[in-house]
């Protein structure tokens, strides 16, 4: 079970290894020193979290974007401290990169409490998520990623936590079973999917506020642009700026990912500050057309119009003449293609629009 906490827990020494005798040969031969065994396979936590928090607005002040929301969550903040009260269940579905996990930490800093966060895949026990209710404090907030993927058992566990705030757990086997309830302190849930959809109806209907989180105007991109160019110390003006935001496909996360690669481009080619001109070499270099689209959209809409004239064309055709498989397109680049226009969902399958072969340079 991955819990990860918005407090910073103290580092704890590891415990010391079980000794055991030296031979001769361990004797003539150094020890490393442990200090010196700094190559790691793979990213620590707390480096991963130091990368995402350094971007990542602390409250709604600084938080671009998103005014509905933030109109919403401000009031029932208000009206909650008021009270003396935790805030509402809630629960935030949307297109992945829109700021859901930043929303729930800036939540809890604008409550004065922490925010526990973990993913419902790693809840696979009854243990996992009892062992989590039960360590809540009161007032904190509990964020659970990909909701929807939560087994049958810890949803039905969820039930009684959401509502009356106490957990049921069997005890003992066979005829001897008795079921016992533990209190829980008061808390917020916050929810957050992709697929609001594949909720069943007891759950999604325990949440408070429910809500949507749209993409991002290129305005409001832009100033998230210069805002992490601010926290990055890279020089860049506002056209440059546009420029990135107008091929960050309406999501702040990407918009932050070509900032950091514009970012190398510039410090490799020693150019200095980023300008429209430097922004347009650099994502050109990493494959990034003015529309956003990479080296995979543009080949699924040049298979379409070579090979099949626009369509329609049935999706696992595409899927067999791209090398990609039939998800990957229908999740990660059929929804951007359709939202611009490129592409329609017909019956008879998928075709190319206008718009689409006058940007791919077809007549």
């Amino acid at each position: 079970m991955a819990i990860i906490s918005s407090k910073q827990q103290p580092i704890e020494p590891d415990p010391k290894p079980k000794q055991r005798r030296e031979s001769k040969d361990d004797r003539k031969t150094p020890k490393a020193s442990p200090k010196l065994d700094l190559l790691q396979p793979t990213a620590t936590s707390d480096e991963t979290d130091k990368l995402e928090e350094g971007l990542r607005p602390q409250r709604f002040a600084d938080y671009i974007g998103q005014k509905d929301l933030k109109t919403v969550l401000e009031i029932a903040i208000k009206a909650a401290k008021g009270r003396g009260e935790t805030m509402d269940h809630l629960l935030l579905y949307g297109p992945p990169g829109l700021g859901k996990t930043t929303m729930a930490l800036i939540l809890a800093a604008e409550m004065g409490t922490t925010c526990k966060i973990t993913a419902a895949p790693s809840l696979e026990r009854p243990r996992d998520i009892v062992g989590l209710l039960v360590s809540l404090k009161p007032g904190e907030i509990l964020f659970i990623d990909e909701i929807h993927r939560l087994t049958r058992m810890a949803e039905e566990l969820l039930y009684p936590a959401m509502e009356d705030f106490r957990v049921e757990i069997a005890i003992g086997k066979g005829q001897s079973a008795r079921t016992r309830s533990l209190p829980l302190s008061p808390f917020t849930l916050v929810g957050a999917t992709t697929r609001v959809g594949s909720l069943t109806s007891p759950l999604r209907d325990r949440f408070g506020l429910i809500h949507r989180l749209h993409f991002y105007e290129p305005e409001e991109l832009t100033e998230i642009v210069l805002r992490s160019a601010d926290l990055l110390k890279t020089p860049i003006d506002r056209e440059g700026a546009e420029e990135i935001a107008g091929r960050s496909r309406g999501t702040p996360r990407i918009a932050n990912r070509l900032l950091k690669r514009v970012r190398d481009y510039t410090q490799v080619k020693n150019l200095g500050k980023i300008d429209r001109k430097i922004a347009d070499e650099a994502l050109e270099v990493f494959n990034v057309d003015p529309r956003g689209l990479d080296w995979t959209d543009r080949k699924v809409l040049s298979v379409m119009i070579d090979n099949f004239k626009g369509g329609p064309v049935g999706i696992e055709t595409i899927a067999s003449a791209t090398g990609e498989d039939v998800q990957t397109i229908e999740e990660v680049y059929e929804p951007y293609l359709m939202q611009i226009g490129f592409m329609l969902r017909t019956p008879r399958g998928r075709m190319v629009t206008p718009a689409a072969w006058q940007h791919m340079g077809y007549k």
